[in-house]
C-alpha cells in the first residue's frame, strides 16, 4: 500500500482537505489545517509528504508519525503537529479501506455505541443565548456551549463579571437542570478575572469551564481551580503527550480537549486521552472544523473509556458560507439524534467525501478576528 500521490483543496469557511492516494487506488483524506494559517501548514504538509512519505507503506503509521515528528529535529508547535495530524488522519482512513473496517475497530474496537454531541450557541462576542439554547434543546441536543464574554480587562470589571453570570443564569433557566451548558472564557481571561469569574459562574452548574486562562498559563491553572467545583476543560491549544503532561500535572484539569486536526492525529490524540486517563480527566475532543476532523474525533472517541462528549461544528458561528456537511457523499453519517451521533459504520473514517463539491469550492480568507480595549491595547480574541 504504497502512497503515490495527494492533492491538498481549500474550501470555505475556514477549511484544508489532504487526498492522499496509493498505487493499488485506495484514497485517504485527512484536514491539517491551522484555522487562519492554512497556507502555512499547507507548506508543511507539502514538505513532509515529499521527504517522509510519498513513495512509502502507508500502513506504517506509527513509524511515519516517529519520523515526522522527530526526524526534522526542530518539533512540537501548532503548525508541525497540524501538518502531521492531517496526514495521519489520511493514513488511517487508508488503513481502514484496505481492510473493510472502521479505524476504531483497528484501535481494539468501541467502547461505546455512539457519541453525545454538543451545538455551539451565542456567537464570539455572545449574545441571544438563552433564545438558542432553547431552539437547539428543541432540535434534539441535550448539550450546548457559549462563549462566557467578549474581551476582557486584566481585572475584569464587576458589571463585565455579573454580566456573564447573567447570560449562565438566563441559559440554565431556558433549558433546566438536565441540559449540559458548558461555557468557554476562550483564554481571554487573566488568573486575577478568572478566579472571579469561575466562582461567578458556579451557581448555575456550567458543564465545564473552558480555557479559564491562556495556554502560556498552565502554571496557574491550579489557582483558578481552587476557585470553583466546576470542571476546569484546556487544551485546544495544547498539540503533543508532552504538552498535555504539563497540564495534567498541577492536579487542576478535569476535561482534556485535544484537536485531531492540531494534535498530531488519531495516533497522538489517542495517547493523550490514555495519559489523561491515568490523572482521571475525561476526554473531549476540539473540533470547531469540518467533517473529515470530526470524522477522526468520532474514531477516538470510540475506543477511549474517559470519552464523554463531542464537539461539532454544525450552524457554528464561523460557518457563513459553508458547513460541515457541505462537502460529504453521505451526510447522513452524522445524523445527530437524542444530542448522540451513532459512530460511523464504514471502512476507514467512514466519511465519502465529494470530491465534486470540494474542487468547486472557492478559495477560502479567514482570519480571526484581531480586537481592541478602549484605551487601543490588544484584547485577547
Amino acid at each position: 500500500m504504497r502512497v503515490t500521490d495527494y492533492d491538498l483543496y481549500h474550501a470555505p469557511p475556514r477549511w484544508l482537505f489532504l487526498r492522499l492516494e496509493t498505487a493499488d487506488g485506495l484514497v485517504g483524506w485527512g484536514e491539517p489545517v491551522v484555522e487562519g494559517r492554512a497556507r502555512t501548514v499547507e507548506t508543511a504538509v507539502e514538505e513532509l509528504l515529499e521527504t517522509h512519505v510519498v513513495g512509502e507503506d502507508a500502513g506504517r503509521i506509527e513509524d511515519h508519525w516517529q519520523t515526522m515528528y522527530r526526524g526534522g529535529f526542530y518539533r512540537g508547535g501548532p503548525v508541525l503537529l497540524s501538518a502531521i495530524a492531517g496526514i495521519d488522519q489520511a493514513l488511517w482512513d487508508l488503513k481502514g479501506k484496505r481492510f473493510g473496517a472502521p479505524v476504531y475497530e483497528l484501535l481494539g474496537g468501541p467502547v461505546r455505541d455512539r457519541v453525545q454531541v454538543y451545538q455551539w450557541i451565542g456567537g464570539d462576542r455572545p449574545a441571544d443565548v438563552a433564545d438558542a439554547a432553547r431552539e437547539k434543546v428543541a432540535a434534539g441536543f441535550s448539550a450546548v456551549k457559549m462563549n462566557a464574554t467578549a474581551e476582557l480587562e486584566r481585572l475584569a470589571s464587576p458589571a463585565a463579571v455579573e454580566a456573564a453570570a447573567d447570560r449562565l443564569a438566563a441559559v440554565r433557566e431556558a433549558v433546566g437542570p438536565d441540559v449540559d451548558v458548558a461555557v468557554d472564557l476562550h483564554g481571554r481571561a487573566s488568573k486575577p478575572a478568572a478566579k472571579r469569574l469561575v466562582a461567578a459562574l458556579e451557581p448555575y452548574d456550567p458543564a465545564f469551564v473552558e480555557e479559564p486562562v491562556g495556554p502560556e498559563q498552565t502554571a496557574e491553572l491550579a489557582a483558578v481551580a481552587a476557585h470553583t467545583t466546576t470542571p476546569v476543560a484546556v487544551g485546544e491549544r495544547l498539540y503533543s503527550r508532552w504538552d498535555f503532561r504539563e497540564v495534567l500535572e498541577t492536579g487542576a484539569v478535569d476535561v482534556v480537549q485535544p484537536d485531531v486536526s492540531h494534535a498530531g492525529g488519531i495516533t497522538e490524540v489517542q495517547k493523550i486521552a490514555a495519559a489523561a486517563e491515568t490523572h482521571d480527566a475525561a476526554l473531549a475532543p476540539h473540533c470547531p472544523l469540518g467533517p473529515v476532523a470530526l470524522a477522526a474525533c468520532v474514531q477516538v472517541d470510540a475506543v477511549a473509556p474517559n470519552a464523554t462528549i463531542q464537539e461539532q461544528s454544525l450552524d457554528i458561528h464561523y460557518n457563513e458560507t459553508s458547513d460541515v456537511l457541505d462537502y460529504l457523499a453521505n451526510p447522513d453519517v452524522f445524523a445527530f439524534d437524542d444530542g448522540f451521533v451513532d459512530l460511523p459504520t464504514g471502512p476507514g473514517l467512514g466519511v465519502e467525501v465529494d470530491e465534486t463539491a470540494l474542487a468547486a469550492a472557492p478559495e477560502p480568507d479567514w482570519h480571526n478576528p484581531v480586537w481592541r480595549h478602549d484605551d487601543g491595547s490588544l484584547a485577547e480574541w
